[in-house]
């Protein structure tokens, strides 16, 4: 494998690269987007890229453009400029249903690790972290949670968060960390490996720049001051972009969520769910909704207590907004088959009859 490989490049996308028949064609990793330029990086450096118009033509929504992660094959100009020929199959993609609609907008691509940030006083919720966890997995990506500014909090506080989480979440790993003092920074450094790619999620001021800062262990991102009265940090990260750490690890900051839409993330779901997808396999009926059906195993758990009323919840509201999204897809999909069809026709009938009438 050649120097990409410290970029986080793979068997997987030479593997594709070769099947794809651009072997001949040089590839870099999209490391920033603005206005559709496309800051890509390889072993000889760093070019400023457009993509070519056959691709914005061919393509079908926004998920065929390049997004931050992605691996695509160049045509390298002058001047350290450069023109995207392809975009490679991605290996995971992260995304969620924009808010108010139901596009979809990729956060990044060819993850290894998602971090969930939240901040342990003000932003804290087990039923966001769900929400994360969801989307996160059903892009194939691992999530973890990082509890961050546990500064403002006391011990005992954070254990019992922490005590929350293990709870609801089996088995995920939870770093505490604290920007004004350091504490579990270190822990949290020792955590990445070279070549693993690590993207940070969570809500704006939840402190995810100054973290990123204090892994590449200088102020390179912007970051603003805390409001006093609310705690809130300012809005500052506006674009997706990578960075690439001392110890060969590769981070990306993304501008913080306000929703975490769900899209088609069916699986996600069920995943972040297992206790309930275990428990809806001794229900009477197999397309149990588990909502107010006889004979539902998940609502005898409940109404036992052995389910918690929140996570059941939670996962009612996930599971419908998923059904809703794809529904729509379906109905979308349809429409756009029939448009395909009348444009065939037209232009098949434009070919009979020439320019007449038209």
């Amino acid at each position: 494998m050649n120097k990409n490989s410290d970029l986080g490049y793979s068997e997987f996308f030479e593997k594709a690269r070769q099947e794809i028949g651009l072997g001949d064609f040089s590839v870099a990793r999209v490391v920033s987007e603005q206005k559709g330029l496309y800051k890509v990086r390889n072993e000889t450096g760093e070019y400023l890229s457009k993509i070519r118009g056959k691709q914005i033509f061919d393509a079908t929504s926004r998920e065929d453009y390049p997004a931050v992660g992605d691996w695509v094959t160049l045509t390298e100009l002058e001047n350290q400029e450069a023109v995207i020929e392809k975009v490679l199959p991605r290996k995971t993609v992260i995304k969620r249903k924009k808010s108010g609609s139901d596009e979809v907008q990729i956060i990044a691509t060819n993850i290894d690790v998602a971090f969930i940030v939240e901040s342990v006083n003000r932003d804290y919720s087990l039923n966001r972290l769900e929400r994360y966890f969801s989307i996160v997995r059903d892009g194939g990506v691992k999530p973890v949670v990082i509890l961050n500014k546990i500064d403002l909090i006391s011990k005992e506080e954070l254990d019992l968060k922490i005590e929350q989480i293990k709870n609801r979440f089996k088995e995920v790993e939870v770093f505490s960390t604290s920007v004004k003092n350091s504490q579990g920074v270190d822990d949290l450094k020792n955590f990445l490996e070279k070549g693993k790619t690590y993207c940070f999620l969570g809500s704006s001021g939840v402190g995810k720049s100054s973290l990123i800062n204090q892994l590449i262990g200088k102020d390179e991102i912007k970051t603003g001051d805390i409001g006093e009265s609310a705690d809130r940090g300012k809005h500052v990260t506006t674009n997706r972009e990578m960075y690439f750490l001392q110890s060969g690890a590769i981070v990306i900051d993304n501008p913080g969520i306000r929703e975490v839409g769900i899209a088609d993330a069916g699986t996600g779901v069920e995943d972040s769910f297992d206790e309930i997808v275990f428990l809806a396999k001794e229900c009477k009926y197999s397309d149990c909704s588990h909502v107010h059906e006889p004979g539902c195993r998940v609502l005898e758990a409940l109404k036992e207590g052995d389910l918690d009323e929140g996570k059941y919840s939670n996962y009612i509201d996930l599971k419908k907004e998923s059904e809703h999204y794809s529904m729509n897809q379906v109905q979308k999909r349809e429409k756009n088959r029939q448009f395909g069809k009348f444009m065939k026709k037209t232009k098949k009938e434009f070919k009979k009859y020439g320019h007449r009438g038209y």
